[in-house]
């Protein structure tokens, strides 16, 4: 969602020179964002404080004379790789209290700007602006070429069906498997092929919608869960005639890409991290319970996802992807 701010500033100013300091697993991302002259790896990781690391970094950084920083995240050390670099001006919102640190720093009014992508593209302006809700763009992430040991997936001659079971937040955003695997089979029964996509701790869940697969349409059948790099999920996700997925990461991208999306909400909320794309449709349940934000359903019974019904999926992928097709 931060590209949606890099256009901002582009649009702003085309000729600004726009490096992300962020973590390394991002650089696949940032490679496909036109906007990003560079990706700058974070060597530190989550909940590592590494005062003398971000210190020789900073000096890394003062050496390249920027003008600005943006920081994104609302932690108090997030700020210090900035300020120890000499960065002119500091923006970001005030977080954890981070006066000093920042000095161009501003109050977030959550109500006046609900959504992330909203509060990420406020940062591109003046903080006089900061109090409206900004238009945006939507991001918009550029693909490349299958490589050739993933290709032989890829048919030219067949609408492809991309699945997203995944969640890292936990298991409450998850449909449940044998509801995915009856999607698959279902559009295998039209002779889509269907390939699933999803990290190392994503396999028990495929594993578990393949062992659901008419032994009919196997053939047609692509568990790719933990065996792709994220830049390869990145290409794949670019082929779909439609993905179905929940609430992740995964989701996004698609979205980024622009490809047909059906995203399915549990247990969390789509008004503040929402797909954002035009062709990306929206399934949630309204339970009494929900959205609870848990990383495991606190009643035991899972119905906002459990009762989230199989046909309902399958009737917006086709109505989706039918509308794609009547616009290309």
């Amino acid at each position: 969602m931060a590209q949606a701010l890099f256009r901002a500033l582009k649009d702003d100013n085309p000729n600004v020179v726009i490096d992300v300091l962020a973590m390394d697993w991002t650089r696949p991302l940032l490679e496909r964002m036109p906007e990003v002259n560079k990706a700058v790896t974070m060597p530190i990781t989550h909940g590592t404080f590494g005062w003398k690391i971000r210190k020789q970094l900073a000096r890394e950084l003062a050496n390249q004379a920027y003008d600005q920083a943006i920081v994104l995240p609302n932690s108090w050390k997030s700020a210090l790789i900035p300020w120890f670099a000499g960065i002119p001006v500091r923006t970001g919102w005030r977080g954890e209290m981070r006066y000093g640190l920042l000095n161009d720093i501003r109050t977030l009014d959550k109500a006046a700007l609900p959504m992330m992508v909203q509060r990420f593209v406020s940062l591109a302006y003046p903080a006089s602006q900061s109090h409206a809700a900004p238009s945006y763009q939507a991001p918009l992430m550029q693909a490349e070429p299958i490589k050739a040991d993933i290709n032989p997936v890829i048919k030219p001659d067949q609408k492809r069906l991309i699945l997203c079971p995944g969640a890292e937040f936990g298991p409450a955003k998850q449909w449940p498997p044998e509801h995915y695997a009856a999607v698959a089979n279902h559009f295998l029964d039209d002779g889509w092929q269907i390939v699933v996509l999803g990290s190392k701790a994503d396999q028990t869940t495929a594993h578990e919608i393949a062992k659901h697969i008419s032994a009919s349409h196997l053939e047609q059948f692509y568990d790719l869960s933990g065996q792709t790099k994220l830049e390869d999920a990145i290409d794949l996700l670019s082929t779909a005639d439609c993905v179905a997925s929940n609430d992740s990461g995964l989701m996004h991208i698609a979205a980024a890409l622009q490809r047909p999306l059906v995203a399915l909400y549990g247990p969390t909320s789509p008004s503040f991290t929402p797909p954002l794309a035009n062709n990306a449709r929206l399934l949630q349940l309204d339970v009494d319970c929900g959205p609870c934000f848990q990383r495991t359903c606190p009643e035991g019974h899972h119905r906002c996802m459990q009762e989230l019904t199989v046909n309902r999926v399958t009737d917006l992928i086709r109505l989706i992807t039918d509308e794609h097709n009547k616009t290309r």
